[in-house]
């Protein structure tokens, strides 16, 4: 083919992933069907109304995807399990059967293991001297 151009793209702005992300959507849903996508969050936000932190997912094929956790100067307050509670719950509403996430060793995996969820792969010295951790919760 001709009139193609490769180029690296150092920090580049939002636009260009969503250029790449669109065709792969649409390949994606040709070949497994409409995953009905949609994506929330729960926000922690402090007496003046500024985020503070919370959680962003999004649902596709049924299983909610936790993308984002971090409650920022709210942490140690108690937030984490009602931030939790409310993804579980909208999940559940949109009729997901499952849920899951990564975080690192150095991150919360205790946390989600008293929430129920599972380890399901992991990704060893990455970065170095801690691990990735993917982990999954299922709601049926």
């Amino acid at each position: 083919m001709t009139g193609w151009t490769v180029a690296l793209e150092r920090d580049p702005p939002e636009d260009v992933r969503l250029a790449i992300l669109k065709p792969l959507l649409a390949h994606n849903n040709a070949q497994t069907g409409d995953g009905k996508y949609s994506r929330f969050a729960v926000t922690v936000r402090a007496a003046d109304g500024e985020v503070a932190g919370g959680l962003f997912g999004h649902i596709w094929h049924n299983h909610l995807f936790i993308e984002l956790l971090a409650l920022g100067a709210a942490r140690g307050e108690g937030l984490a399990r009602q931030v939790m509670a409310l993804a579980e719950a909208e999940a559940r509403r949109k009729g997901c059967t499952g849920i899951w996430l990564d975080t690192f060793t150095f991150q919360a995996p205790g946390f989600y293991a008293k929430l129920g969820y599972v380890e399901f792969g992991r990704i060893t010295d990455y970065p170095p001297g801690f691990d990735r951790i993917y982990l999954r919760k299922s709601l049926d």
